[in-house]
């Protein structure tokens, strides 16, 4: 089971002309691309995030990266994460956390969130694109981490990371949670874009490479 975000068409047959025709619960909705994780459940009964923010950051490479980040291309598949675990790994990719209660701390596994809180999920998709595949047999070889503050020979254009933050309405003993793919640490999501190319662009352009926050409207 997965929960979805984003488009609203999409499923198992999805390609990028169906999400091209469709619409989006994204604020704004002009973004049209699909994001999917596997659905959180508490006491194996299924729980949906009450926020979702899918944020695009040009962080994590120095800045003469950045300087030539490259837009997202589109119908660009990404899968990050690993549905298949079976242990935690030593990244900080994916993690786990407390809505308003940073002295709990973060992991990769499901933590103890104090009640009134909520738990918290982050995901960072990997920013370095090997300039020629859209997509790739794990969904995940046409992508690679940067290593050192820049992209590997591999794996050399720099591109927006996209930055998965989920908070879900639960807290309480960790024992009562689990993924439909496993323990916390098997957190995964799926990216299929569906930017408009010249809003990627001008984003990238005015907001990323000049390092300068902007709104979802994509203006400082």
């Amino acid at each position: 089971m997965h929960s979805f975000f984003g488009n609203t068409s999409t499923d198992a047959h999805s390609d990028l002309t169906s999400l091209l025709n469709a619409d989006s619960t994204c604020s704004p909705r002009i973004d049209l691309s699909s994001y999917w994780v596997p659905t959180l459940y508490n006491d194996n009964v299924p729980v949906e995030p009450t926020g979702t923010t899918f944020y695009y950051p040009g962080e994590g490479v120095r800045d003469d990266v950045i300087a030539r980040t490259q837009p997202l291309p589109l119908g660009l598949r990404i899968v990050a994460g690993n549905a298949k675990a079976t242990q935690p790994d030593d990244t900080g990719n994916a993690r786990w956390s407390c809505l308003h209660a940073g002295h709990v701390g973060s992991s990769k596994n499901f933590v103890t969130c104090p009640a009134g809180t909520m738990l918290e999920s982050y995901l960072d998709f990997p920013q370095c694109w090997n300039g020629r595949d859209l997509d790739s047999a794990d969904h995940k070889s046409h992508m690679a981490y940067p290593v050192a503050g820049t992209c590997p020979a591999s794996h050399p254009v720099p591109v927006p990371k996209l930055r998965q933050v989920l908070r879900y309405p639960v807290n309480g003993d960790p024992a009562k949670f689990r993924l439909a793919s496993g323990p916390g640490f098997t957190m995964h999501g799926d990216f299929f874009n569906a930017w408009p190319e010249a809003e990627m662009e001008r984003r990238v352009r005015d907001c990323i490479r000049p390092i300068i926050k902007c709104g979802a409207d994509g203006h400082p």
